[in-house]
């Protein structure tokens, strides 16, 4: 079943994947955030309510699938508490949750894969806010 499904990645590959993917394991992640300028430079349409993505780990194996059930765009600074919270990294204000992607985005990997080492994220910045459920867990092979 996830063989054909479209790939999702939640940050680079290393510790921040491993924790986000093992929240959406647990289902404690039920939401996530991107930049509009991510689908733009990768010349990605945006996301489509309904559609399923195999979820990797680390090591780029599939370990879950989920289907998408919401896709907003917004500015950074209208992202609300509920989708904060469903982040599962235990946000409890947009303030907290603001305050650790700004370290992502304004990290040495993200920029780095930007190629804007001065690149800085503010209120005016669109974003790509996603829901999503969990379908399917698959279990790696050595797991």
């Amino acid at each position: 079943m996830a063989d054909d499904l479209p790939v999702f990645e939640f940050a680079f590959p290393g510790p921040l994947r491993d924790q986000l993917v093992a929240a959406v394991l647990d289902g404690s992640k039920t939401t996530t955030t991107g930049l509009l300028q991510d689908y733009e430079i990768d010349g990605e349409p945006l996301p489509v309510v309904g559609t399923r993505a195999a979820v990797v780990d680390s090591a780029d194996r599939t370990v879950a699938v989920i289907e998408l059930t919401e896709v907003r765009v917004l500015r950074l600074g209208d992202v609300d508490v509920d989708h904060a919270r469903g982040e599962g990294e235990g946000h409890d204000s947009v303030a907290a949750w603001r305050a650790g992607h700004e370290d992502f985005w304004h990290g040495p990997d993200y920029r780095g894969w930007l190629g804007r080492p001065d690149f800085t994220a503010d209120d005016d910045t669109p974003a790509v806010l996603l829901r999503f459920r969990l379908v399917d867990v698959r279990r790696p092979p050595d797991a």
